[in-house]
């Protein structure tokens, strides 16, 4: 029997809706059901595209005797991280505290009242490698619930106040200096690999496009190797186009295999302005990122398109094989005897030179991720990959999360309008009106954005700072390519609304407007999206000098001060404020 999230909006809601557990939706319902029944809450956090996330819900959550003890002596709520990063973000500060590392999914317990008293990510269903199952953790904490309450709520208000004192937004006297940022920058780039940190290793959108905007020889180079690395590995989905979310190693070669709108509308950006920054002499550089940024929007187009006109949120990780099993990466995943079968004796061995697929493999099980090798002939290689692609969409698909988020829409609407000025794809521009039409049509309601919807229907979840900032800017940037007035006024009507709902009291922004949470999330840094600050600077900033609005343009140049800090500290997780 359906339980209370079978009415929700979110596909990640949906799929635990036929689950034993007694889920409740974020509310104030389930924390007043909570305080009534004198039980602590705990708190799923995950989302649709989730590998990790499908796999506990199948050993636990799916579980009749995991699903009594929680239901025994909790409640239960289940949150979908990209329909409330509010809560999301609150709750993984208070996850990395506890246990040095955060992820999802997030397995928070939580207070009547909301403070977190214990925190991880994912149990197994058994003990394995050092970690409790996830039925000896309810069972523990249910326990210290009946027996040392007091001290479970002592150790909650103290975990509170500690991440209060460590939650102060990083000042600075004086704006940063660039070049010493840009150095601290170059210290962490990887010079063999190219890109920031090790494994697993993320794309950079944002800090490569400050490294473009500062454009001279060192920085652009490394802008340049970033986005070559990216678009030849196996993280550039070589067949359909599009950039899964991250590598698992320093070599780009296997990722981990969701595809999110954000990253790919960041990333169309990123790809354009590359481009358009490199020689016409550097011929196959400029074949590379024009590649990758045609494939992103033929994934666009082709995948995440909905009828409404907006983007859907993202692909799964996981399909199905033939056997009827789920894999993670099955769906992109070849052989040498794949090849063989798609293509014939002379075409494969070529395709397995140039997209490295090895008799060993380089996933799991024999198989490859494609990776781009060389400089092949390009008229063979879109063949062979046309015929790849005919083969692989008789695959069973990656599910796909169908929600429509305002504000990865609105970088996705940015990104199109800017590529299609620089490739000169007029055609670019109607997906571009297409999403922002659909968009402001639902979720602009009486006077204030909402940040969700499915099948045109919008959730009761009010915008974040993202929201308003990211489709502002996306709406501005329409307004100047079609030379439509109209746009510019809509982004004008979210910005002021804006101003009011997240203004901090230094002239900064909070990610959030004043809510139920026990602290109010702010956070100057990038994740793997601008921060809420950012977003709102860069369309007061552009929607200012549009509509000759001085107004406008001085908040952001109050709120730029609030990210001179984080700058400072560390230029590399502030991508977006150094840009």
């Amino acid at each position: 029997m359906p339980n209370r999230l079978a009415s929700a909006t979110s596909p990640y809601l949906l799929q635990h809706a036929e689950n034993p557990v007694d889920w409740w939706p974020w509310g104030d319902e389930a924390f007043a059901e909570a305080s009534r029944r004198g039980v602590p809450v705990f708190v799923s956090i995950g989302y649709s595209a989730c590998h990790w996330c499908h796999v506990m819900a199948r050993e636990s959550f799916e579980d009749a005797e995991v699903a009594r003890a929680l239901n025994e002596h909790f409640v239960a709520i289940k949150v979908d991280r990209e329909e409330r990063p509010d809560v999301d973000a609150v709750y993984m500060r208070a996850t990395a505290a506890l246990t040095g590392q955060g992820g999802w999914p997030m397995s928070v317990f939580v207070t009547p009242d909301g403070k977190p008293f214990f925190a991880g990510t994912y149990y197994p269903p058994e003990p394995r490698g050092g970690m409790p199952s996830f039925a000896q953790v309810v069972d523990a904490l249910a326990d210290a619930w009946a027996h040392r309450r007091e001290e479970v709520l002592e150790s909650a208000s103290g975990i509170v106040a500690q991440l209060a004192e460590i939650n102060e937004v990083p000042t600075a006297d004086a704006a940063p200096g660039v070049w010493a940022a840009l150095e601290a920058v170059t210290r962490g780039f990887d010079p063999v690999n190219a890109g920031w940190g090790v494994q697993p290793k993320f794309p950079a959108p944002r800090l490569i496009d400050a490294l473009l905007v500062k454009g001279e020889a060192g920085t652009l180079d490394m802008a340049q190797r970033a986005l070559e690395h990216m678009a030849r590995g196996g993280i550039h989905d070589q067949l359909g186009g599009g950039f899964h979310r991250y590598s698992v190693d320093a070599s780009w070669a296997v990722p981990h295999f969701e595809k999110m709108l954000y990253d790919n509308a960041l990333l169309l950006g990123s790809y354009a302005r590359g481009w358009r920054r490199t020689p016409s002499h550097e011929r196959v550089l400029r074949w590379l990122f024009e590649r990758a940024a045609r494939g992103i929007v033929t994934w666009l187009r082709t995948d995440l398109a909905l009828e409404s006109g907006a983007f859907a949120a993202s692909m799964d990780a996981d399909s199905l094989d033939l056997s009827g099993a789920h894999h993670e990466g099955i769906f992109y995943c070849w052989s040498p005897e794949l090849f063989a079968d798609a293509l014939g004796e002379e075409d494969a061995a070529w395709a397995a030179k140039i997209f490295h697929v090895t008799e060993r493999g380089t996933f799991e099980h024999g198989l490859s991720t494609l990776q781009l090798v060389g400089v092949p002939d390009v008229e063979r290689l879109d063949r062979v990959a046309e015929s790849l692609l005919e083969i692989r969409d008789r695959r069973f698909f990656p599910a796909r999360d169908d929600k429509v988020v305002a504000s990865w829409n609105g970088w996705a609407i940015a990104s199109l309008v800017e590529a299609a000025e620089i490739f000169g794809e007029p055609g670019w521009l109607d997906l571009a009106r297409g999403a922002a039409e659909a968009v402001w049509s639902v979720h602009w309601v009486e006077g204030a954005l909402r940040r969700t919807s499915r099948d045109g229907q919008v959730s009761e979840v009010g915008g974040f700072a993202e929201d308003y900032g990211a489709l502002a800017s996306g709406l501005a940037h329409l307004a100047g390519a079609l030379g439509d007035a109209v746009w510019l006024r809509r982004a004008e009507l979210l910005l002021d609304a804006a101003l009011g709902l997240f203004a901090a009291e230094d002239g900064g922004f909070y990610d959030a407007a004043a809510g139920e949470l026990y602290e109010r999330p702010r956070e100057i840094a990038d994740n793997p999206t601008p921060s809420g600050t950012s977003a709102l600077i860069e369309a007061l900033r552009l929607v200012g000098l549009m509509a000759e609005r001085p107004d406008l343009i001085a908040a952001a140049d109050r709120a730029a001060a609030t990210t001179w800090g984080a700058v400072e500290r560390n230029p590399r997780f502030a991508a977006s404020a150094l840009a």
